[in-house]
C-alpha cells in the first residue's frame, strides 16, 4: 500500500507540473543553485543590459571581469559611490582592459530595483563607469552566484576561472571614513592579477545589505 501511495503522489506531482505548463506557467523544483567556486570556472551566464543588450560571460573569455551586485538604495552602496570609492574602482578597471559588469538583481516592487532609463540616469548622475548594468530582475544571476550583500563582488580571470568572491573591502561599515584606511580586496586582487600573480585573499566575508531578490 506504501508503495502505491508513493506512486500516486508522484503521479499526481507530474499532473500538477504539466497543468501549470498548459497554462503557461513553469514549475520547478525548488531555487537555481548556486555553483559559483573560487578556483573553478565561473558559471555561464547572459544578462540584459539598461539599454536591452545581452551580455554573455562568454562574451568576454580572454579578459578579466568583475560582477558588481548593487542598490543604489542600500547605505553601504551608497559609501562607496558616495565618496567616488567605487567609480575609481570601475575606471581604474576599464583604463587595464577589465570588463566590469554591475548586476542589480532587486525584485519588481523591492528596493534598489529600476528601469533600463533608471539605471542610465544613476549611472550618469553618479559619474560610474561600468561596462554594463545587468538587470536581473528575476534574480537568476544572483542567486547562481550565491550573491547576498549590495554590494558584493566578484573577480573571473581571462581564462574563466573566478579568483575572487567577497567584500570590496575590510570595514564592514556604512561610514565612508573607513574607506581610507581600509584594505580595498578588489583592488589588491585586480593588482595583482595584473602583475600575473595569484590572487593572495580569494575569499572573504561580503557586507552590505541584502539583495532583495
Amino acid at each position: 500500500m506504501k508503495t502505491r501511495a508513493i506512486h500516486l503522489s508522484r503521479r499526481a506531482v507530474m499532473l500538477s507540473a504539466l497543468a501549470l505548463m498548459g497554462a503557461g506557467l513553469y514549475w520547478l523544483p525548488g531555487p537555481v543553485r548556486a555553483n559559483a567556486q573560487v578556483g573553478q570556472i565561473a558559471p555561464a551566464f547572459a544578462g540584459t543590459d539598461s539599454q536591452g543588450r545581452v551580455h554573455r560571460l562568454s562574451d568576454y573569455r580572454g579578459r578579466t571581469v568583475v560582477l558588481e551586485w548593487s542598490n543604489h538604495d542600500c547605505p553601504y552602496v551608497r559609501k562607496h559611490y558616495g565618496s567616488g570609492n567605487m567609480q575609481q574602482l570601475q575606471r581604474q578597471a576599464a583604463a587595464d582592459g577589465v570588463v566590469w559588469l554591475t548586476i542589480i538583481s532587486s525584485a519588481p516592487g523591492k528596493q534598489g530595483h529600476v528601469t533600463g532609463r533608471q539605471a542610465d540616469e544613476l549611472t550618469r548622475s553618479r559619474g560610474a563607469a561600468p561596462h554594463a548594468v545587468l538587470l536581473d530582475e528575476r534574480g537568476d544571476i544572483g542567486r547562481l552566484y550565491a550573491a547576498k550583500t549590495t554590494p558584493h563582488m566578484y573577480i573571473i580571470d581571462p581564462r574563466g576561472i573566478l579568483v575572487y568572491m567577497g567584500g570590496i573591502d575590510d570595514r564592514p561599515t556604512a561610514d565612508p571614513a573607513d574607506i581610507p584606511g581600509a584594505r580595498n580586496h578588489v583592488a589588491a586582487a585586480l593588482a595583482e592579477l595584473k602583475a600575473g600573480k595569484p590572487v593572495s585573499v580569494p575569499v572573504t566575508r561580503p557586507y552590505g545589505c541584502s539583495v532583495k531578490y
